[in-house]
C-alpha cells in the first residue's frame, strides 16, 4: 500500500521524536506528504468557580496560557519540519488546541490521513497491554479507520 498522506501526532515528547523518526523513513519510501500534529489540551474551567469576575479572568489567563504554548510547540516543531524539508521530504506543521483524541481522530478522517504514526507510552504485559493502552491511542484507534503505527516510546 501506499501511503501519500501521514499524520504524526507529537506531544514534543522524545517518544513523539521516535514516532517522527519511523514517519520519516515511511515518508522516504514512498514520497509521501508528512504532517505533524501538537494538540494543546483544552484545559476546561471548573465549574465551583461560581463568580464571573474569577470565570472571566481565568479564562483570559488560559487563552493566554494556551496562545504561548501553541506558538512555542510550532517553532519546535518548525525546527523538525526545517530539517525534514532538507532531506526532501514534504512536511507541514500543525499546531490546535482541544481534547488531543478528539481533535486527532477528526483531523484524520477530514483530511483523509493514509496512515498515522504515533508513539504510545503505556508499557503493560499480556493482554492488558490492548486493554489498557495509553487512553489517547485507544480513543483514537475506536474513532478511526485508517492504518495506525503505534511506536514504543520507552523502548530503548
Amino acid at each position: 500500500m501506499m501511503y501519500k498522506k501521514i499524520l504524526v501526532p507529537h506531544a514534543g515528547s522524545p517518544a513523539g521524536d521516535k514516532a517522527l523518526e519511523h514517519a520519516t523513513k515511511i515518508a522516504k519510501d514512498n514520497n509521501s506528504k508528512l504532517t505533524i500534529l501538537h494538540v494543546v489540551e483544552n484545559i476546561p474551567i471548573p465549574p465551583s468557580l461560581t463568580f464571573s469576575f474569577e470565570r472571566k479572568e481565568l479564562a483570559k489567563d488560559l487563552r493566554h496560557a494556551r496562545s504561548e504554548l501553541k506558538k512555542e510547540m510550532h517553532k519546535r516543531l518548525d525546527s523538525k519540519t526545517k530539517k525534514l524539508r532538507e532531506q526532501g521530504i514534504s512536511t507541514n506543521v500543525k499546531v490546535i488546541h482541544g481534547y488531543p483524541d478528539e481533535e486527532i481522530a477528526r483531523i484524520i478522517n477530514d483530511e483523509k490521513y493514509d496512515l498515522v504514526v504515533m508513539a504510545k507510552r503505556k508499557k503493560l504485559p499480556g493482554i492488558k497491554a490492548i486493554l489498557k493502552l495509553g487512553s489517547i491511542s485507544r480513543k483514537i484507534l475506536e474513532k478511526i479507520s485508517c492504518p495506525i503505527l503505534l511506536i514504543d516510546g520507552e523502548r530503548k
